[in-house]
């Protein structure tokens, strides 16, 4: 399914949260969603997708609203894993907002679901700035962005609760400090969560798992 909805505005944000609230993250950012019947827990993600649908197997089921400028690569590479998954494009918009995301949910099945992942549009500014109906925003940095980001974007990393650090990998081929990174983001928000973790090689993934579980029994109360 592929939306192009540039006409619905964060207006809708306050509306939205009567419907669903959301654990948030954008390129390099994850949105979780928990609905209000307290059935579903979601989270937007923007990379290592696909490693991890295949680390959570059937530890519950998660669907995906892939969000991007144009194309469908994304969707349709998870589409393949089974995953149900439903494609917004901006069609030149820096980011997503909430009455996009809140359309995108009618088309997802979302009483066969406890995770949704949404993909915000790759873009460490404006994310931060609109609301989704998330009650947390979890942030992805990769190695191969450097060590500097936290301190040149603060306002991402000041308003996500947890903080992803992908390409572990590629630690020591080039100058990128894990320690740097995470003390500079604990500077700016000192009780970030934080899941060092390789999506490519499939390391790591069990503690921010074991976070996601954590939402999704929250969610279901």
């Amino acid at each position: 399914m592929k939306l192009n909805k540039l006409t619905i505005t964060q207006a809708r944000a306050g509306l939205d949260k009567k419907e669903f609230s959301a654990v948030g993250l954008t390129k390099a950012c994850l949105n979780a969603i928990k609905k209000e019947n307290k059935k579903l827990n979601a989270v937007l993600t923007v990379c290592g997708l696909e490693a991890l649908a295949e680390a959570i197997g059937d530890q519950f089921k998660m669907g995906v609203i892939e969000g991007d400028i144009a194309t469908a690569a994304d969707s349709e590479r998870l589409a393949k894993k089974g995953v149900p998954t439903v494609q917004i494009n901006t069609g030149g918009g820096c980011h997503l907002e909430a009455g996009m995301v809140n359309q995108a949910l009618h088309d997802m099945p979302l009483d066969q679901l406890d995770l949704l992942i949404i993909e915000n549009v790759g873009n460490l500014v404006c994310p931060a700035d609109f609301n989704l109906g998330e009650h947390d925003k979890a942030m992805i940095l990769s190695v191969s962005e450097g060590d500097d980001k936290p301190k040149k974007y603060p306002g991402m990393f000041r308003k996500s609760t947890t903080l992803i650090i992908n390409k572990i990998d590629l630690l020591g081929t080039g100058n990128f400090s894990l320690d740097k990174a995470i003390g500079d983001a604990l500077s700016i928000q000192p009780q970030l969560k934080i899941f060092p973790l390789s999506a490519w090689k499939k390391e790591g993934l069990t503690p921010l798992i074991d976070w996601l579980k954590e939402k999704t029994a929250q969610a279901k109360g």
